[in-house]
């Protein structure tokens, strides 16, 4: 990722072809390592590339991914009109069952002492 946002820098700064050297100077700059091989893959993947284009179609590639937010799935729409909806307003108490703690003196020893 830090070499995406070293690139994404140059290219911000008005170099649009970074070579591996120009993310090195900008990683050493911040005190980070330059790893050559993802600098080495990146710049291969992005040579000849409109860095917008390349972040529109990464866009629409990450607008296809679920984002896993069920909580509008969990909300089940009432069956007999605004009749259930007070009752889904109230706030279910849920019984807090106290689990008694276990005696160290079954075993013997204890952990702690």
């Amino acid at each position: 990722m830090k070499v995406i946002a070293a690139y994404l820098l140059a290219v911000l700064g008005g170099n649009l072809e970074p070579s591996a050297d120009d993310l090195k100077n900008i990683l050493g700059s911040v005190g980070a390592e330059a790893d050559d091989d993802k600098i080495d893959f990146l710049l291969s993947e992005v040579k000849g590339k409109d860095i917008t284009e390349l972040i529109a179609s990464g866009r629409e590639k990450f607008a296809s991914v679920p984002s896993g937010g069920g909580g509008a799935i969990a909300v089940a729409a009432p069956a007999a009109g605004g009749a259930a909806a007070p009752a889904a307003a109230e706030p279910k108490k849920e019984e807090k069952v106290e689990e008694k703690e276990e005696s160290d003196d079954d075993m013997g020893f204890s952990l702690f002492d």
